[in-house]
């Protein structure tokens, strides 16, 4: 399915969702960024899809935003975008599948939040990334959520205060992307991370994301206090019922979703 801004495909339970505006390098528009956050959330509530990866179009996976619709605009369209793009960062991580980014060529300011939004990245090894705000007077002040919940705070705030790109294997090390593998394989080894995902049970595959979100920013007690209570309940499932008889009986497990 395909239209200006995306291009969906879906087989085997792998969604591709691929940024094509090619010739503004990807770069997230109003409109662009409202047709994802659309897409993502009917994807959301759809059991066949199982596994959501996010690419871009031509040379680049995004330079982040439309810097032509940014200007001479009033206050309330700058809220707009904004609002607009923080629903898109956080749709990606309330959905239960979960997203990879699969990036080539630059991924900057928001292209790089939106890396850094996503629960897993595979990076070409061409790949580079930057937030470059602070170069053009605007500070990537909403990317800073995402990276510095990705990578570290004296690393997060090297990228934003100097602007300067990292290149893959920086952002392999520092923690932004997962891997980094040769740019000729950079589908197929995406592809073979997503179905690795795909062979589990995807309602506990849900249930381990939300819960992963749900005590990143707790303070330990707090977040045994959540993740005990997720875990005996995913412990009653069919799903959790089905593999723990399948491992002991020694066989694959045949998921129910329930």
């Amino acid at each position: 399915m395909a239209n200006d801004n995306l291009i969906v495909e879906e087989a085997g339970g792998l969604v591709t969702i691929t940024m094509n505006r090619s010739e503004k390098r990807n770069a997230l528009s109003v409109a662009m960024m409202s047709e994802m956050l659309a897409r993502l959330r009917e994807i959301g509530g759809r059991t066949t899809a199982r596994v959501v990866i996010i690419a871009g179009a031509g040379p680049a996976f995004s330079a982040g935003h439309d810097l032509a619709e940014l200007k001479g605009r009033d206050l309330s369209f700058y809220r707009r975008e904004f609002d607009i793009c923080a629903e898109l960062m956080t749709a990606i991580q309330e959905i239960p599948q979960p997203v990879i980014a699969r990036v080539h060529g630059v991924a900057t300011a928001a292209g790089c939040q939106l890396v850094a939004a996503c629960d897993l990245a595979v990076a070409g090894d061409s790949a580079r990334f930057a937030t470059p705000g602070v170069k053009i007077g605007l500070f990537c002040s909403t990317p800073m959520v995402a990276l510095t919940r990705a990578v570290g705070r004296k690393h997060a705030m090297e990228m934003l205060l100097t602007g300067e790109m990292i290149d893959a294997y920086t952002a392999e090390r520092w923690g932004l992307v997962n891997r980094v593998v040769p740019a000729a394989d950079l589908i197929a080894e995406t592809n073979k991370l997503a179905i690795k995902i795909a062979h589990a049970s995807a309602l506990v595959v849900g249930i381990g994301k939300r819960a992963f979100y749900a005590q990143i920013d707790l303070d330990t007690a707090g977040a045994y206090a959540h993740t005990k209570e997720v875990m005996s309940c995913n412990a009653a499932t069919a799903d959790a019922q089905e593999g723990i008889t399948a491992f002991l009986e020694k066989r694959n497990p045949v998921w129910r979703g329930k």
